[in-house]
C-alpha cells in the first residue's frame, strides 16, 4: 500500500456525500491513516475525520438544503484535491457528488467534475464506469442529445476504446475485448437509419483492429450490453451518455463507480448524485462510494 494518502472530497455538504464518508470510515477504521478527507471544518471535527478542514469554523450544512457557502466549499475541496495530487501530497482523488446548477450560480463553468479535473490536470479525458459486472466508457457525455451526432468523431471513438483497453489491462485482462455501440438503431442498418455508423464509427473500429486490438463494432446498442454481461466482451464503448449509463445503472447502480480515464492522475467518484431527498436519513446506499475508493486505490497503487 502506498504511504501517500488518498484524497476524498466532501462534495455538496448538504447531499449524501458527507454521511457516506463517515459511514465508510466507521466500517473501515483501518483506512483512517490512508485517506485525507477534504470538507467543512466543523463536520471534520465532529466526526474525528482525518483531513483538510475548509471554510468558516461555524459553518453547518443542513442535509437536503444546499446553500451558497456549501457550493463554495465543494469547489474549494476539488481545487485542494486537484492541486494536492499534482504536487504529490495525494495519490489519487475520490470525489463525492456536487450540485452542478448550484455551482454554476457561483461561477463554476464546467458541466461536471470530469471536465474540471481535465482542465486542472491537462489531458484528453474519457468518462468510464467500472467496479461491478459491467465496464462502460462514453465517447460523448454531458451534451444535449441533439448534439451527439455532430460530436461523434473517429478520434472520440479511438480515445474511448484505448482508454477502456488500458483500464481493463490494469484490472487484469491480458487482451481486453471491447465492443463499440452504434449511434443509430440497429447500428444504422447499413446506412438506412443514418450514416454515422458506416462512415465514422466503423472506420475507427477497423483502424483499431488493424493495430491489433480486439475491438468489435459498431453493434446495436439494444443487444450489446447483454452480450457484455454474458462474457463476450470485457467492456463497451457507448456513443452517448444515457446509451451507456441506463443499462449500467440498471445492473450495477450500487456496485459501479465513475472513473475519469485519459488523465495523468486517478480520479473516481460514485455513480449517483447528491440525493438531497435522502440526505440526513442514514439510508443512502454507500456501495458505489466504496467501489470508487477500491478502484482509486487499485489504479493508483
Amino acid at each position: 500500500m502506498s504511504p501517500t494518502p488518498l484524497a476524498i472530497t466532501c462534495g455538496d455538504p448538504a447531499g449524501i456525500g458527507p454521511e457516506l464518508i463517515v459511514a465508510w470510515l466507521r466500517a473501515h477504521p483501518e483506512m483512517a491513516g490512508q485517506v485525507q478527507v477534504i470538507g467543512p471544518t466543523r463536520w471534520l471535527a465532529r466526526h474525528g475525520l482525518p483531513g483538510k478542514p475548509l471554510g468558516p469554523d461555524d459553518y453547518e450544512a443542513t442535509p437536503g438544503r444546499p446553500d451558497a457557502t456549501g457550493q463554495r466549499l465543494a469547489l474549494e475541496a476539488m481545487e485542494v484535491a486537484a492541486e494536492g495530487v499534482r504536487n504529490g501530497r495525494f495519490r489519487a482523488v475520490v470525489t463525492q457528488p456536487i450540485n452542478k446548477s448550484g455551482l454554476a450560480e457561483i461561477g463554476y463553468r464546467f458541466p461536471g467534475q470530469t471536465e474540471f479535473f481535465a482542465a486542472r490536470w491537462t489531458g484528453e479525458p474519457v468518462m468510464a464506469f467500472a467496479g461491478g459486472r459491467m465496464t462502460v466508457g462514453l465517447a460523448t457525455w454531458h451534451i444535449p442529445l441533439q448534439e451527439v451526432a455532430r460530436q461523434v468523431t473517429p478520434e472520440a471513438i479511438t480515445r474511448t476504446v484505448l482508454a477502456l483497453i488500458e483500464l481493463r489491462q490494469k484490472l487484469g485482462d491480458a487482451r481486453p475485448r471491447v465492443a463499440v455501440c452504434g449511434l443509430n438503431p440497429h447500428a444504422g442498418e447499413g446506412g438506412l437509419l443514418g450514416g454515422e455508423d458506416v462512415h465514422i464509427i466503423r472506420p475507427a473500429v477497423e483502424r483499431l483492429q488493424a493495430e491489433g486490438h480486439a475491438v468489435t463494432g459498431p453493434l446495436p446498442g439494444d443487444t450489446v450490453f447483454h452480450r457484455h454481461l454474458q462474457g463476450e466482451f470485457d467492456a463497451v464503448a457507448a456513443i452517448y451518455h444515457d446509451q451507456g449509463l441506463a443499462p449500467l445503472k440498471s445492473v450495477d447502480f450500487s456496485a459501479a463507480a465513475n472513473l475519469t480515464l485519459g488523465l495523468p492522475f486517478v480520479r473516481t467518484s460514485p455513480d449517483h448524485g447528491t440525493a438531497y431527498d435522502l440526505a440526513g436519513r442514514g439510508t443512502a446506499d454507500g456501495g458505489s462510494f466504496a467501489s470508487a475508493v477500491r478502484l482509486a486505490l487499485a489504479l493508483s497503487a
